[in-house]
């Protein structure tokens, strides 16, 4: 028995400051339990009251004679601590406590409620809250609305969490206006105990829920997240799991010294936990339940090509642009479809893709098309359009549709245009689980998200590489960096951590006059590479301190003095080392790697096409570290121009495997090194297949601390 059933599935609860007073919270969240018609016991706890809505009340829930499943705790934060010590006494098996003045308001509060979170521990109760709204279970067999919402929703089988009690008010009456139901629905606010993690796991082996909602304002974040919820929404029994992140706009880390610093925030920390676990992200509140919709039909695509059909060309070709736009793509008909569709089709229909059944069409002809396309081997997926027009059936076309629906595992999805006319069809579908949008572009980006789930079941497992790395030595060089006050390696100084961990550094050698750098340059070999050398200057380009191609000893020596005058002009204070003369790294593909170090989150890995124009196009992806194969693979062929990097227009392929092994051995030197804050590899130049990758210029900043 999990401990969380106690919050979901009590047989008796016990509400500590239910109050006789309509209007105030301790009332209100009495009287839904008791309209909700909860299946168990309920007791009323208020010293000062003999009843609450004729319900015979304790002063303390010690004097209530049986077993307490459930305390729902409405008391200020003093109260509730002694009320806890009371809930410890009586064996209660969870806790919710919906009473604000805790950790959001800081001070005592945030102390009393660490001291309530750690009694709870020490005791073995569950805690959901404090500030939130409270828990819902519609189950016939359970019926708790233990909430401030007077609506008990309709019985479902989507399960819900929030941050927020306050949208879930809003969510709850937007549901009931859909028809839309639940299995599980809690507020968590402060997450004192319970947090997301520990719900979807619940959630996940429930079998009652197929889908999981989620509105978050901040994950508490904990270092098996990904794997973990990776497993749900994968595996034997796969729960898809929809996140809508308040926050998406705020702005990154504006100090940086990186381009990965400046380039990743708290977004970037989000949709990459979210792509590495499987979690579909969404944009409102909308999409948030447009998507469970769809998913809770448990019927996913085996591609991406569908079948429409409508009867108005208007509809049919907005369906088309946005399901392009959504990753699909037409399904082209077999000769066999076409044939079956000309025997009952009228001759001014339209055969092809989308398929127009025409204005007249009853429901016999939706019927038919339907039963035609959904059997084309071609066909993953279908999209059914209706306009209400005069002769049209509404019900009588759901009614067909309901009866192909449940006879294929290919998923349908419909949109019914309209609200009054068509509104009996719509009851139809949505009670028999069918997913029915207003609009044909929400039903299109339904099936879009439906496809994203195809691709994140079926994407390819490879075995890692078994890859080797001198962490001995990389941990001496690290610790004598901070040994003697550095913060800052550059290619100078950092070449040696990098080689560590399998990136190829090409010769170079710092000169401090033009002299020595003809000397550097014509040791190492022509044509070489000039970059100026100091802990002050860290983008180089911007200071002039840096040429390229230099073919020839004049050539050195003059771009000596002038990176020499270029940077001093640049900061006239820097501390300057020096020049560092390095070998031309050999043609290739430019690219960038980073690392950004994110409070409570870890390290935060980049890859995109380098160079000086990474910030402006910010054409990165991002994962947490630490990362294998598969998802420095999946990084890699993410990015937009991945073909630059795959053979674009019969360029030769560069050495991806390469660029696949250094991602790892990036996120293996951040894991190894916690202290590394940021670094930049920038560019990368990746060469031929098989011919590997040199790094051409980097930073490395260290926490001071």
């Amino acid at each position: 028995m999990d401990r969380l059933d106690a919050i979901f599935s009590p047989e008796s609860v016990a509400v500590i400051g239910a109050s006789s007073t309509p209007g105030k919270v301790g009332h209100d969240i009495f009287e839904n339990i008791l309209k909700g018609r909860f299946q168990g016991t309920l007791y009323p706890v208020n010293p000062k009251a003999r009843s609450v809505l004729s319900v015979r009340c304790y002063k303390s829930i010690t004097d209530i004679p049986d077993p307490v499943d459930l305390a729902m705790i409405i008391l200020p934060p003093r109260l509730a601590l002694k009320t806890v010590d009371d809930c410890i006494a009586k064996k209660v098996k969870g806790i919710v406590i919906v009473s604000a003045g805790f950790k959001e308001v800081g001070g005592e509060g945030a102390k009393i409620e660490d001291d309530i979170a750690e009694k709870c521990r020490e005791a073995g109760i569950r805690l959901v809250g404090p500030n939130c709204l409270g828990v819902i279970n519609p189950s016939d067999n359970v019926r708790l609305n233990a909430s401030f919402s007077s609506r008990m929703p309709n019985k479902g089988n989507i399960s819900f969490i929030s941050q927020s009690g306050a949208l879930c008010t809003a969510v709850l009456d937007f549901a009931a206006d859909r028809g839309f139901g639940f299995s599980k629905f809690v507020s968590i606010g402060n997450k004192a105990d319970v947090d997301e993690l520990d719900l979807l796991r619940y959630y996940h082996k429930d079998p009652e829920t197929n889908v999981i909602m989620i509105y978050m304002e901040q994950l508490r974040y904990q270092p098996t997240f990904i794997e973990e919820v990776k497993a749900m929404t994968s595996g034997d029994r796969p729960t898809p799991v929809l996140v809508i992140k308040s926050g998406k706009t705020a702005a990154g880390a504006a100090a940086a010294a990186s381009h990965t610093g400046s380039l990743a925030g708290a977004e970037a920390v989000y949709n990459a936990i979210f792509d590495q676990a499987g979690i579909i992200r969404v944009d409102s509140v909308n999409d948030l339940f447009d998507y469970a919709v769809a998913f809770s039909a448990r019927k996913i695509p085996a591609g991406n090509r569908v079948a429409i059909i409508t009867n108005a060309g208007g509809p049919g070709i907005i369906a088309t642009d946005m399901t392009e736009m959504s990753g699909l793509q037409l399904a082209k008909f077999s000769a066999d479809t076409d044939w079956n569709l000309h025997q009952f089709l009228p001759p001014t229909a339209n055969f092809n893709n989308p398929i127009d059944v025409i204005g007249d069409a009853t429901r016999d002809r939706y019927q038919n098309a339907l039963e035609t396309v959904i059997e084309d081997e071609n066909v993953d997926c279908v999209l059914m359009i209706l306009t209400p027009q005069s002769m049209t059936d509404a019900i009588g076309t759901a009614q067909a549709i309901v009866d192909t629906y449940h006879q294929s595992t290919k998923p349908i999805i419909c949109s019914f245009m309209g609200v009054v006319d068509v509104s009996a069809g719509v009851k139809h579908l949505q009670e028999n689980h069918v997913p029915v949008y207003r609009f044909p572009e929400d039903a299109a980006r339904a099936m879009g998200k439906l496809y994203e789930a195809t691709r994140w079941l079926g994407r390819q497992i490879l075995p890692d590489y078994d890859l080797t790395f001198d962490t001995q030595r990389a941990k001496e060089i690290v610790a004598q960096t901070l040994a003697e006050g550095k913060t800052v390696l550059g290619e100078d100084d950092g070449q040696e951590l990098l080689a560590c961990y399998g990136f190829d550094i090409p010769a170079m050698e710092i000169a401090q006059t033009a002299s020595e750098a003809v000397e550097i340059a014509e040791e190492i070999g022509l044509p070489v590479v000039m970059k100026i050398v100091s802990p002050q200057i860290l983008h180089k380009s911007d200071a002039g301190g840096v040429q390229v191609g230099l073919k020839t000893p004049e050539d050195v020596a003059t771009a000596f003095d002038e990176i020499m005058a270029s940077s001093k002009n640049y900061n006239p204070d820097a501390d300057i080392k020096g020049v560092l003369v390095q070998k031309m790294v050999p043609p290739g593909q430019e690219v960038i790697l980073g690392v950004t170090k994110y409070p409570g989150f870890g390290h935060l890995l980049m890859f995109g096409l380098g160079g000086i124009y990474v910030e402006l196009f910010k054409n990165v992806t991002f994962r947490l570290a630490p990362i294998g194969r598969n998802n420095a693979r999946r990084m890699i062929r993410s990015i937009k121009g991945f073909e630059i990097l795959d053979g674009f227009r019969g360029k030769p392929k560069a050495d991806i495997e390469k660029l696949e092994k250094l991602l790892i051995g990036l996120s293996a030197m951040v894991v190894n090194h916690p202290q590394i804050k940021e670094m930049d590899i920038n560019p990368l130049f990746v060469h031929e297949k098989g011919q590997g990758a040199t790094v051409a210029d980097i930073i490395i900043t260290f926490d001071s601390e």
